[in-house]
Formats: structure tokens, sequence, C-alpha cells
């Protein structure tokens, strides 16, 4: 099981598109996801198009959220798909066999979603976040342990995750993590990455 360590995910952010793509490509991010929910069809298409562009023969791995559709217009890497989203067995008559990641927010979705056979799992929030219009109830770090536990697959930590509380995330056994707020509203993406990239050497 190969995990990838920072999990970006791009949602209002600070910095350009273009600008964030090449900084992932650059620090050598291997998973990046584009998720703007308030976005027209056409305006996603062409964001996704240029990321694409700049993630393209590249280590970093170009995520699309929500929308297989999107995903196999711009040849993504990943489609990436929540609870309220179209089925797995739906989504591969769009992207045939892309790979898919799942977002789960409790012990019996991620079970659930692991016989599915995703590619990795997001599970959270960790804790209290309102990154999200409807936030999931706290799973908390005890939770992730179990997951992590379980999982034949890589899990992302997820939610509410801050410079404040990261390091018990990591001590329970998390990997791989995404901090949405903190990489998308800064002009200091390079020095975060920086950071928690050296927290994470840290302490494996």
């Amino acid at each position: 099981m190969e995990n990838f360590g920072i999990y970006i995910i791009i949602t209002k952010p600070y910095l350009s598109y273009s600008a964030i793509a090449e900084k992932c490509v650059a620090h050598g991010i291997q998973m990046l996801q584009l998720r703007e929910k308030h976005l027209s069809d056409k305006e996603l298409i062409k964001i996704a198009k240029n990321i694409r562009s700049i993630t393209k023969g590249t280590s970093t791995n170009f995520v699309v959220n929500d929308r297989p559709d999107i995903a196999a217009i711009c040849d993504a890497d990943y489609l990436h798909l929540g609870q309220d989203d179209i089925s797995v067995e739906d989504a591969r008559k769009i992207v045939g066999n892309m790979k898919i990641g799942l977002s789960t927010h409790s012990i019996e979705q991620a079970k659930e979603a692991l016989k599915k056979k995703p590619d990795y799992i997001g599970f959270g929030p960790i804790y209290p976040t309102n990154a999200k219009a409807k936030p999931d109830k706290p799973v908390g770090t005890e939770q992730l342990k179990q997951v992590l536990g379980f999982s034949h697959v890589p899990v992302v930590a997820i939610g509410g995750i801050f410079p404040e509380n990261i390091e018990q995330v990591i001590d329970a056994g998390a990997q791989n993590i995404a901090m949405v707020r903190h990489f998308m509203q800064t002009d200091e993406f390079d020095k975060r990455i920086q950071d928690l990239n050296n927290l994470l050497k840290r302490k494996r």
C-alpha cells in the first residue's frame, strides 16, 4: 500500500488555480484535487483542463471531485466521490477504469466503501469544520486509528486539521493528510507545504 502524504484540495483558493498546480508539481505533491461546487460546468472544465495540462507527465496526480463527466473530459488521473454522489458502478460507465477515491464519515461507511474496491478513502471530518456547507459529525482520532487498522488502501485524514492539532492526527497513524483552509487561504503556500513535509518526515 503506497501512501502519498499531503493531499491538496483546491476550494476557493487565495492563489490562482494554475499557480497552485505549478507549486504542487514543484513540491512533488502526489494528489491534487479540484473541488469547486460554485462554478458553472464551462468554468470547471476550463480550470480542470488547465490544471491537467500542468500536471500531465509529472508525479502529481490530478483528481476531479464529484464529476465523472468532467474527470473523463479532462483525462484526470482520479475521480473522487462523496457519499451523496453517483455510485462507483455508475461512475465506471463514464470513467472506465480510472482510479477512484471515496469519502467516508463513519466506521460503517469506511467498511462499506472498502467493499467497492476504491484506490483510497477519505475519512473525516477528524475535527469540527466549516469547510463544507453541511459538515458531518467529527469522527476524532480514535475512530481514525480504527479505520487505519482495517483499511487495505491509503486513508486520507481530513476535516478541521490545523497546525495546532495535526500532531495528534499523525500520532494516530495518519500518513495521508488534507488541510483545506490551511493551504487555500494563504499566500504562503510553499512554506506551509515545506513545514508539513518536514513534520511528516520527523514523525515517521
